[in-house]
């Protein structure tokens, strides 16, 4: 048996990236639907609170979510033969609704016809779509100093996080570590009511101050037939892992080019374990990351000092959007202050508008709460709209990579040295070891295909193998789960092996293979690089002496791998990552884009140290661990989270719009080294753009002191929805509760964000603006860059704002030049005491003015 098959050049390799996806339909057209969600008429708690703010006990208030409660009941009752259905939720909190499993389609007929439904929505099934990071945005030297160090930074502020469970035995939540404030009073002066459920691997003990609540909504996976009590834990224990690394659009590219008729739809969200979420936004501070007996460093949460609230309602296998609106209505009457998702659609909702869907309306009661939506933007990218975070509500998070690398090498007998990927230990000293095909080392009676992966020790004769350096191959295998590198691994350590060396097989087109960052107990290289796979084999070949028959005669061919598993830092960051979800955002399914800019702001998330569940079933390469380095946009999600504690700790009574405003205005738009932020594509580094960052890079130690900050109200949210695009009164008043207010024609564009996006400019329009002063008083001037045939003129050009003032902005767009893209430019407000405040712009001309 030979490895003649690499002898020859390799063909180029694209990217891959693995995405786990939500699948969602809200159309309106029940068909064999099980569960539905109902939204009633009628106030929920949060609607009979502010009209009966006399009535202050909470007595009072569990009367009326009871009645409701009750209504859903005596409702179904009075329509539905008994043994039809089976009521899983009351939503009372934020909307006035239910979720019920139904088992007819005269049920579903029933519901939609009868007096005070407002809307009918079928259910979705969800399918799964640091150690440096503190440092890398200055949180460790600009902001845990000023709150009382890192141990006291986020203190009084809980964060809830809708996902699989935590892990509260893993010293990222350790309540003995915590330091924070261990009861239930904050200091914005609410009480957090939440409680802790118990069960399997989830101990009375287990809500231990860090963890201050945690719940389990697994009912619509139960009523599904989905939820396994077994395998997925009837308690809120963390028993999955899908945080897998990624797949991508160049996978698409190559199965479109098998045959037309196969589409692999990969625009979805990339999920993460809720320990690895929990543990980016609030782990404890000066946490080891141990894995495999390496110290990789000291992992700490954005916001050591804040408390979480867990709320499960995703499994191995998924979950339904009913148990998550539940979550969130639960998330929110608990009292929580933010709350992280990392959830959202595999495409576009179909219906008049993205925006009027069920989880984004219960989002916008959430954001009415006061509790303000930190949401992961998608993992479509580098793809044009492929954002999936669509509200303006939600403060929808892009990935970036930092500058930290994991490179390790292999030195050949004859000097040449190859760069590669894998977070593993170097061979012992300075040996150079023999290096063996697999193939060449394995038993005549087995196919050559059997033995290139390395998947197994039975084809391998020990005697051969032991003490080599064994070069195996990345084949199709490893990009449909049924080879990984873990188990090459396992096979080189059981083998006995010096290590091994992961060659590209030729038919493949990635630069990018799954595992990498996978931490191996034995020597290994990645070689996923075309030209370096390509330069092994060929020094292989020529230094192994075969007889007649192909067989190999004589091992001369010699190598050591260095060490892997230590980082280094390049100081060019950030760069918006290739898989992160793009904007321009959309109003509906057509595409049609929208007045809105997402994404809104960009944090690390490529290559992410934080917990992990060793009991996770989900993701082979990292099964066992404590600690994992994983990528997507979700792993950026916890990380404004974090920082959004704590800009809440500084300033407890600042509304959900106003601590956005403040990430947004105060971001960075230029690297560590002064360069313009980059964005990677398909195959190349281009200039970033508001679609590709949003507002730009998190910067944390000037969104704790933004100087102004763009506040919204729910009316004006309302009056936004009004405004948008084939979206009607009724549409709005079944989805909202509450029909248009009565002020005349609008634009989307109106809305009080921080940041101006006009997909649709014909000749002019004025755009108005209102700012707060959360600084002292202080003079503004006003500098424009103007995108691209497109003139802007502001007024005032200059003012004065005291303290606790607002002043209005009036920005006229007047397009001089018709294009078929967007341009893009912004405001830039100076502020006297040194503030800045950038907002960006967005404009896609349609027409122009004729002079």
């Amino acid at each position: 048996m030979q490895a003649s098959k690499y002898m020859y050049s390799m063909d180029s390799i694209g990217t891959f990236i693995v995405f786990a996806f939500l699948v969602c339909s809200f159309s309106p057209i029940l068909v064999r639907a099980k569960v539905v969600m109902v939204l009633m008429e009628g106030d929920p708690l949060v609607s009979f609170k502010s009209k009966h703010a006399n009535l202050r006990s909470d007595e009072d208030y569990m009367v009326h979510k009871e009645t409701v409660s009750d209504g859903h009941d005596m409702f179904l009752d009075s329509l539905l033969q008994r043994g039809s259905y089976t009521k899983l939720y009351s939503y009372t909190h934020l909307i006035n609704g239910f979720a019920v499993n139904v088992s007819s389609e005269e049920a579903l007929e029933h519901l939609q016809g009868a007096k005070g439904v407002r809307l009918v929505h079928e259910d979705s099934k969800i399918v799964k779509l640091t150690t440096h990071t503190p440092d890398f945005l200055g949180i460790s030297s600009d902001i845990w100093p000023s709150l009382g160090g890192p141990q006291n930074s986020g203190e009084g502020v809980v964060i809830g996080i809708i996902d699989t469970g935590i892990n509260p035995r893993h010293p990222s939540f350790n309540g003995q570590h915590f330091r924070g404030n261990n009861g239930g009073a904050r200091s914005n002066g609410k009480t957090f009511k939440g409680r802790c459920e118990t069960g399997e691997s989830f101990l009375p003990n287990a809500c231990n101050g860090k963890i201050i609540g945690a719940r389990v909504f697994s009912r619509a996976a139960v009523a599904n037939g989905d939820f396994n009590a077994t395998r997925d834990y009837s308690s809120p224990f963390d028993a999955d892992g899908h945080g897998r690394q990624l797949v991508g659009e160049k996978l698409k590219v190559f199965m479109n080019s098998i045959t037309h008729d196969i589409q692999l739809h990969v625009c979805s969200f990339l999920m993460k374990i809720n320990s690895h979420t929990a543990s980016t936004a609030a782990g404890n501070h000066q946490t080891p990351v141990i894995v495999n007996g390496f110290n990789y460093g000291y992992a700490s949460g954005m916001a050591p000092g804040a408390q979480i609230a867990v709320y499960k309602a995703l499994y191995s296998f998924g979950g339904y959007m009913s148990d998550v609106v539940a979550a969130v209505d639960q998330a929110v009457e608990d009292g929580v202050d933010i709350i992280s998702l990392s959830i959202g659609p595999s495409s576009v909702p179909p219906g008049a508008s993205a925006f009027l869907n069920v989880l984004e309306m219960e989002l916008l009661f959430a954001t009415r709460a006061g509790v303000l939506v930190v949401q992961a933007a998608g993992n479509g990218g580098p793809t044009s709209s492929s954002i999936l975070s669509f509200s303006p509500w939600i403060t929808s998070v892009a990935a970036s990579i930092t500058d930290r690398r994991y490179n390790t090498s292999i030195i050949l007998g004859n000097g040449q040295s190859f760069s590669g990927a894998g977070l593993a230990p170097p061979t012992i000293g300075e040996v150079q070891f023999p290096i063996a095909a697999a193939a060449d080392v394995c038993s005549g009676n087995t196919t050559f295909e059997t033995v290139e992966n390395c998947q197994h020790t039975e084809p391998f004769i020990l005697s051969l193998a032991r003490g080599k350096l064994i070069i195996c191959t990345y084949t199709f295998d490893f990009e449909f789960d049924a080879a990984s590198i873990v188990s090459v691994a396992d096979t080189i350590q059981r083998i006995g092996a010096a290590g091994f060396i992961m060659t590209m097989d030729p038919d493949l087109a990635s630069d990018q293979v799954r595992g990498t960052t996978a931490t191996f107990r034995v020597p290994g290289v990645v070689l996923n690089n075309i030209q370096a796979s390509t330069a092994l084999w060929e020094y292989y070949n020529a230094n192994t002496a075969r007889n007649k028959n192909g067989r190999v005669v004589g091992f001369t061919a010699k190598g050591r791998i260095l060490d892997g598993r230590v980082a280094s830092y390049t100081g060019q960051a950030p760069i918006v990552a290739s898989f992160s979800s793009r904007g321009p955002d959309v109003n509906n399914a057509l595409l049609q884009t929208a007045d809105v800019l997402k994404p809104n702001i960009m944090a690390p998330g490529s290559s992410v140290w934080a917990a992990w569940s060793p009991n996770s079933e989900g993701d082979p390469y990292i099964k066992g661990q404590n600690f994992a380095l994983v990528s997507g946009t979700s792993m950026a999600t916890p990380h404004i989270a974090g920082v959004a504690a704590l800009i809440k700790q500084k300033h407890p009574k600042w509304s959900p719009a106003a601590i956005t405003s403040a990430m947004m205005t105060t971001a960075d738009i230029t690297d560590h080294l002064g360069g313009p932020i980059l964005a990677q594509q398909m195959d190349t580094l281009a200039t970033g753009t508001p679609f590709d960052f949003g507002s730009g890079s998190i910067n944390p130690g000037r969104a704790v002191d933004p100087g102004l900050v763009f506040d919204i109200k729910f009316k004006q949210y309302v009056q936004f929805l009004c405004s948008v695009p084939g979206v009607d009164d009724e549409s709005v008043r079944r989805a909202v509760g509450v029909g248009c207010p009565n002020q005349g024609k609008k634009w989307c564009s109106d809305l009080n964000t921080a940041s101006i996006t006009v997909s649709n400019l014909v000749g002019s329009r004025k755009v108005l603006r209102k700012v707060k002063n959360v600084a002292s008083a202080e003079t503004y001037q006003v500098v424009v860059s103007e995108p691209t045939g497109v003139s802007v003129t502001v007024s005032p050009q200059v003012f004065m704002i005291k303290a606790n003032e607002t002043k209005s902005i009036r920005i006229d767009l007047e397009a001089k030049e018709a294009s078929n893209v967007y341009n893009f430019g912004e405001l830039l407000l100076q502020g006297s005491q040194n503030h800045l405040v950038r907002v960006p712009i967005a404009v896609y001309v349609t027409s122009a003015l004729k002079t």
